[in-house]
């Protein structure tokens, strides 16, 4: 066999080889070693000396040997060398054999480059005395798909980068990690987790193969899928997804590992939609339920006064109720004014039930605007004989307007990563009580003219005031909030400061907004029910501060407004069936206490949750992620005449107009 026939057999054996691959590797080499090996290995006599080199020695061969000799696939995990075939022939199947062999007893360490389709000069032509002779060189001809345009440093270095970073991915991440965050993206716990769903799929079989593979197979596999699979798989690790993936590996509680997962990706506005939990912690959960005798206390209901002992009743009502008739249907439509009863004398609740409670034949409650949040549910066992999960000697428990256990704007203002500590307080919110995609904005002008609103917003004024929240774009089913606070009032300027809500761009909502202005303890609510055009300014209230002190005048009267929340008129004094306190009170002093006033006729239209996790045994504790998710699962059923109205934490000031009849009629100020 000539020599031309030998490298054209090459050739054919290049084009085979690379066929279904998109790239080559090299392995390492000494660039003389493996000119040697190539040169020593012809038969005796087949590589004699011509002129003063031996026949093959030539530089253009050895170029060749140097640049593509040491390029390899990997196929299954091992490498094939382009010497790999049979040649039919004695003296060049001695040199394939031999440089195949001395390929593969190396190992790789990068990607081959090339920017050029041809490798090796096929042919020179040499001029002598005796005429012209012609050299044929080792060479063969890429396929474009192995040919790269980048600079062979930057080509390099990228995918011995992702090779690199793949193997720590896969070393610092655990199977068991992958899976957990796999589960919470099927159940739809884990916010844009769904854009990961077919990478960690991959890489999570990746990660089965990985820790199988023996010790020879593991850097060709590490190279092939690497490439195979691009950047984003193999420098998982440096992700948000990653982060949470090597927190979770690391033994971070979950719950934490997924906020700070939600720190890095969600906007400052998001919530998650369910709580996180793994089908092992289920599992051990519904035997602990089991076991424990829960089950029949997990399906709850509206609860109802016949559920309900005397001895948990503050008050009953005990007159008989009448016909309405049509002229008594129409006054309620007409508002009530608190400020027309000249004599309205304020007390504490605790003296109201101890001195004028024991008393009275009827109560009646002004139920105003900015009790909305106030708005109340007693929820029961559907089996009233069922074992009690919570801490307090009953099976009771209860649910703000807005599914919260104690519902309040300055909850949803801290959820969205507003500040409620300053020394003044101006939040507003909207899309709470029907979906409204308006784009409201909180202002406030300071005495020195300047205005913080959302242009500044984080940027703190010279009077230490700042807006923390600005919700452009309201979500569905989650009120949105805008907050402005003053952190010290020693640096506020004495002066006016002007609050105001403008509505920077209407999207039809026509459900207005709520406001609060919060100082020295007290909570200022104001309730705007009606439609803003776009660009409308509506002016709250003026807050003066002389000398560090605060004072308020009201800009916004909203209180002669009405409106119909949970069947019952806003701005009205609305009939008042039962007084009770909250059931972690009826069997001992537990938490928080919670005054409830049960209205008549009044009906929660929405399906609170069962229960919430603070309510739960100590037993239950570490199971709580799961109760969570059962609570938001089995949501109360309905009942006639359910026991709803309005209740008042013991840990918050606040205040409601009463009206009660006995002996003597009197209008009360109850202060909470």
């Amino acid at each position: 066999m000539d020599f031309e026939t030998f490298s054209n057999k090459l050739q054919e054996n290049f084009n085979e080889m690379v066929k279904d691959s998109d790239c080559l590797f090299e392995v390492e080499v000494d660039k003389d070693e493996i000119c040697n090996t190539y040169l020593d290995s012809y038969p005796s006599g087949s590589n004699e000396i011509f002129r003063e080199r031996r026949e093959h020695d030539c530089s253009a061969c050895k170029n060749f040997i140097r640049n593509i000799g040491k390029a390899v696939v990997i196929k299954n995990n091992t490498i094939e060398t382009i010497w790999g075939f049979n040649s039919g022939d004695s003296v060049y199947q001695k040199v394939l054999d031999d440089m195949d062999a001395y390929i593969k007893s190396k190992v790789v360490t990068n990607i081959y480059y090339s920017n050029t389709k041809k490798v090796g000069i096929p042919i020179n032509r040499e001029s002598t005395e005796n005429g012209i002779i012609e050299w044929r060189h080792l060479n063969v001809t890429l396929p474009s798909k192995l040919v790269s345009t980048d600079s062979e440093g930057i080509y390099k270095s990228k995918h011995r980068d992702n090779r690199a970073t793949l193997q720590t991915s896969l070393d610092i991440i655990s199977e068991e990690a992958i899976s957990i965050v796999l589960e919470l993206i099927a159940s739809n716990s884990l916010y844009r987790g769904n854009e990961w769903n077919s990478v960690l799929t991959q890489f999570l079989s990746m990660k089965q193969t990985y820790s199988q593979l023996p010790g020879n197979e593991l850097n060709n596999w590490l190279w092939a899928t690497s490439f195979e699979v691009g950047t984003v798989i193999s420098k998982i690790k440096n992700h948000s997804i990653g982060t949470l993936l090597q927190n979770i590996s690391s033994g971070m509680d979950l719950e934490l590992a997924v906020r700070k997962y939600e720190a890095i990706i969600a906007p400052e506005n998001y919530k998650r939609p369910k709580p996180i939990f793994t089908k092992e912690m289920l599992e051990r959960a519904q035997k602990a339920v089991t076991d424990m005798g829960y089950i029949d206390s997990l399906p709850r209901r509206f609860a109802t006064v016949d559920d309900i002992t005397i001895r948990n009743l503050l008050y009953a009502d005990r007159s008989v109720t009448t016909q309405m008739g049509v002229f008594d249907e129409l006054a309620n439509t007409l508002p009530d004014n608190p400020m027309k009863y000249s004599k309205i004398e304020e007390l504490d609740i605790e003296s109201f039930i101890s001195n004028i409670l024991p008393n009275v034949n009827e109560i009646e409650v002004m139920v105003e605007n900015r009790h909305t949040s106030n708005l109340v549910s007693l929820i029961a066992p559907s089996d009233i004989n069922s074992r009690t999960m919570f801490k307090w000697g009953n099976n009771f428990s209860w649910a703000y307007n807005g599914n919260m256990t104690d519902s309040s704007m300055r909850e949803n203002v801290k959820a969205a990563g507003g500040s409620i500590t300053g020394d003044l307080r101006f939040s507003i919110q909207w899309n709470d009580i029907e979906s409204d995609k308006n784009d409201l904005d909180a202002h406030c002008i300071e005495p020195n003219k300047y205005e913080i609103f959302f242009r500044n917003k984080r940027i703190v004024s010279t009077n230490s005031g700042m807006l923390d929240v600005d919700i452009i774009d309201p979500k569905l089913d989650l009120p949105a909030v805008e907050n402005i606070v003053y952190k010290d009032r020693k640096y506020m300027q004495d002066g006016v400061y002007k609050m105001f809500v403008h509505n920077f761009s209407n999207r039809g909502g026509i459900s207005g907004f709520r406001a609060e202005i919060e100082f020295d303890g007290i909570i200022h609510s104001f309730d705007y029910a009606k439609p803003l055009r776009s660009h409308e300014d509506v002016h709250v209230a003026e807050v003066t501060v002389s000398n560090g002190e605060f004072s308020i005048k009201k800009v916004l009267d909203s209180e002669l407004q009405v409106r119909e929340v949970w069947d019952i008129s806003i701005n009205k004094f609305i009939h008042v069936s039962s007084i009770c306190l909250s059931p972690n009170y009826w069997n001992g002093q537990i938490g928080n206490k919670h005054y409830m006033f049960m209205l008549k006729d009044c009906i929660n239209p929405d399906k609170p949750n069962g229960f919430f996790n603070e309510y739960l045994k100590q037993d239950l504790y570490e199971h709580r992620k799961v109760f969570e998710a059962l609570g938001s699962k089995m949501r109360v059923v309905d009942c006639n005449n359910q026991l709803s109205g309005l209740g008042f934490s013991s840990t918050k000031h606040n205040d409601i107009i009463v009206r009660v009849k006995g002996n003597i009629d009197r209008v009360f100020k109850l202060k909470f």
